[in-house]
């Protein structure tokens, strides 16, 4: 049989059950679709891919292609509609079975039952390749998954054998062979824009899977990594796993695997543990975005709690260009806009900003960071949102942060706003009226 694998948020060889069972046919064409509108503005005035995510996705696409080149593979990149691009390919190479990756998201689904449609000769499957259990090992039913973390986090560690289910795919050293076919049309794709500051992340499965053992295994930050993972701009505070966690170039299951391996060979912590914590935030979101599906982009949340709706345009538009009149806040804006990351607490600082004392509707903040973060996650990103904005996965409403003490605590000396020049710009008035036009909601 013939199998087209759809690449989309599983760029590796390691630990890919996905590519795996595509490897067992007698021709397989490896394929990633680029979708032209990621590039284009969407109904809250944002791109689904900005420049960041792009040259960090082009990176990994490329080393991705090489690794497949070692094993008589190639990776077709194709420019176009999803839904075109795949039926198109299966007609025109004869293909029996279209296999990917259970991916969370409303376009994704959509755009999944759309191909079978178009193709009801053809077998479809998926498999879960972005998190660390499959749904018939989680030790719930999805719609019974907890309405807090804290719920999941017990069901899951009630056993105190937090790794159990945790069972890696090897990493594939084989597979069958390609079709012949023609050129791809990765020529069309966008232009790789030259970044404005130092590039902190580099795509690929080799570089993800460098990051981790030297964070690791060869510099031990994970000892130290609870007391330093609210550090505003320190490369080394915290893992900065999460670019090659969120497009797959580097497996979820592997990262748990090393800190158990880490803690059986160095040192069990507090630390060693919150870096499992994180990760099994990612993990709670990842199902949490399967089961509320649509909910997750509303603006009352899967809560239904009503939120205000109201939209400023002066004032999105001077909390986006770090012209807010909070310093802290425009250091983290500028530096997410110059560089694609920013720390989780500076993420948690700037969307409380957006939210209480810009007073705006939550979704704009969640479209802009889809835009701007090299990292971005749809179902970390709208669970982390709605979270904040009281509307999620939280009991106790939305999280106001004190600017002020927040400032304090962890820019004492005020060097990350001089670095990013938080107090640099004129500030915009919260009560400044201008003639923009309202965007279109949903």
């Amino acid at each position: 049989m013939k199998t087209l694998y759809w690449f989309t948020r599983d760029l590796r060889l390691h630990d890919n059950a996905a590519l795996l069972a595509a490897s067992k046919s007698d021709i397989l064409l490896c394929v990633y679709v680029v979708n032209p509108r990621w590039f284009a503005p969407g109904p809250f005035q944002c791109k689904t891919m900005g420049e960041h995510r792009w040259r960090f996705l082009w990176q990994s696409l490329m080393s991705l292609e090489r690794s497949l080149r070692a094993l008589g593979q190639r990776l077709h990149i194709a420019f176009g509609d999803p839904e075109e691009v795949i039926p198109a390919l299966v007609h025109d190479h004869q293909v029996g079975r279209v296999v990917r990756s259970r991916l969370p998201g409303t376009r994704e689904a959509t755009q999944w039952r759309t191909i079978k449609e178009k193709l009801p000769q053809t077998v479809f499957q998926q498999f879960e390749t972005l998190s660390l259990f499959t749904e018939g090992s989680l030790p719930m039913e999805l719609d019974s998954l907890p309405d807090t973390f804290s719920g999941f986090r017990k069901q899951i560690e009630k056993n105190g054998e937090r790794h159990s289910e945790l069972l890696r795919i090897r990493t594939l050293t084989a597979l069958p062979p390609a079709p012949g076919y023609p050129e791809d049309n990765r020529g069309e794709c966008p232009a790789i824009p030259e970044p404005r500051q130092p590039v902190w992340f580099s795509g690929g499965e080799s570089a993800a899977l460098e990051r981790l053992n030297d964070y690791l295994f060869v510099n031990h930050h994970i000892d130290s990594y609870k007391e330093t993972r609210n550090a505003l701009d320190d490369s080394e505070a915290s893992s900065r796993l999460s670019p090659w966690l969120a497009n797959g170039s580097l497996s979820a299951r592997e990262v748990a695997d090393s800190i158990t391996d880490y803690e059986s060979r160095h040192v069990k912590n507090e630390s060693t543990y919150w870096l499992w914590f994180e990760l099994l935030w990612r993990e709670y979101f990842y199902w949490y975005a399967l089961k509320h599906n649509s909910d997750l982009f509303r603006r009352d949340g899967v809560q239904h709690k009503k939120r205000s709706s109201s939209f400023y345009p002066h004032r999105f538009k001077a909390w986006c260009a770090g012209s807010t009149e909070y310093p802290l806040v425009n250091a983290a804006m500028n530096q997410l806009r110059e560089t694609g990351y920013i720390s989780n607490r500076s993420r948690q600082i700037v969307a409380s900003c957006l939210v209480n004392e810009l007073e705006l509707d939550w979704r704009y903040g969640a479209a802009w960071f889809e835009e701007q973060l090299v990292d971005y996650d749809v179902a970390s990103n709208y669970g982390n949102w709605q979270y904040l904005a009281g509307v999620g996965a939280d009991a106790k409403g939305p999280r106001h942060f004190n600017l002020t003490k927040q400032a304090q605590q962890f820019d004492p000396d005020g060097e990350f706003v001089k670095h990013w020049r938080g107090d640099a710009a004129q500030p915009v008035g919260l009560h400044l009226v201008d003639a923009a036009d309202w965007p279109v909601g949903y």
